[in-house]
């Protein structure tokens, strides 16, 4: 059994997709059709002077890494993998996406159009930007703890400020997030706790915990006005690890993602236990694939978003 993975924000770089765009056509005009929707969906807001393809081929770095124009594009590159995929009868028995990706795999399920899909992310990427003030919120990677000692040592340092686990990404390996001096606490009670390294990461906002909430009010009035569909194939959502099989209940997952924190460990194991064996990360990069093993150790892992790629997918679809 085949899930497609795909990855969130985090896994963009400068050039991804040109190849793919380069060596098939289903990519190219999903790359067009990204284009027109990342273009209409700038609200009167000063854009990077660039398409959506430009910034995800050409950059340059400090457009393609601002949350409003990284989100589509990781998006965007995604999906074109998708339909190269798709084009070729490679079809997963699931989907799951990690925090962004989510929207990617809502969009291969056929949730959603790919065009509105453009549209809500660089929105949604502008209102979580927007929902802290930059240097007041923060987020650091915790390795080595278990989650039930990671939030032990959030609750002991919070202090009043809002920190809490936002990605449980696999066996010692979670993501704090909240306020810039209660996530630098916690991060210390964390150390004090057995935790072998605090990492802090160099993000734009403190993602999905409880200050992302003005961003979930602003976001969720626009994905329940989207025209869906029930998805073709089961969704395993973030905030649950539970399989979305209608239309809303993958937007009510959607919606509580936004400040909910991301239980990518439980995702996988429920992928596991619904008897997927093979996992393709579709989409620029191969975090997804190092964190799958980690979890469902005997998996097959596998990675699409270079036409140099293909062939072993092809070969394992069979």
């Amino acid at each position: 059994m085949i899930a497609f993975i795909f990855p969130g924000q985090g896994s963009q770089t400068v050039g991804m997709g040109k190849a793919l765009a380069e060596a098939f056509a289903e990519a190219r005009a999903a790359f067009t059709e990204a284009d027109t929707a990342f273009a209409a969906a700038a609200d009167g807001t000063p854009g990077p002077g660039r398409s959506l393809r430009q910034l995800c081929f050409e950059g340059p770095e400090d457009q393609l890494t601002l949350t409003e124009h990284t989100q589509p594009a990781i998006l965007a590159v995604s999906i074109a993998a998708a339909r190269v995929l798709e084009a070729r009868g490679v079809r997963p028995h699931f989907v799951a996406g990690h925090s962004l990706g989510e929207y990617s795999a809502n969009v291969a399920a056929g949730t959603f159009a790919f065009a509105d899909a453009v549209g809500i992310v660089r929105r949604r990427g502008r209102y979580m930007q927007e929902a802290v003030p930059p240097g007041r919120g923060a987020m650091a990677a915790i390795l080595g703890l278990d989650a039930a000692e990671v939030g032990r040592a959030c609750e002991e340092a919070a202090g009043g400020d809002a920190v809490s686990p936002a990605n449980i990404n696999g066996p010692g390996q979670i993501v704090i997030a909240g306020a810039a001096a209660a996530v630098e606490r916690a991060g210390a009670r964390a150390k004090a706790l057995g935790a072998k390294r605090v990492v802090p990461l160099a993000v734009s906002a403190p993602f999905h915990c409880a200050l992302m909430q003005p961003a979930e009010a602003r976001l969720e009035p626009e994905l329940r006005a989207l025209a869906v569909r029930d998805p073709r194939v089961p969704i395993v959502a973030n905030v649950d690890a539970q399989p979305k099989r209608d239309a809303r209940a993958a937007i009510d997952a959607l919606v509580r993602q936004v400040s909910a924190p991301v239980l990518w460990e439980d995702v996988v194991r429920r992928l596991a236990s619904e008897g997927v064996t093979t996992y393709v990360e579709v989409g620029p990069g191969r975090v997804l694939g190092g964190l799958v093993k980690k979890i469902h150790r005997d998996a097959r892992i596998l990675a699409f978003a270079e036409s140099d790629d293909l062939a072993e997918i092809l070969a394992s679809a069979k």
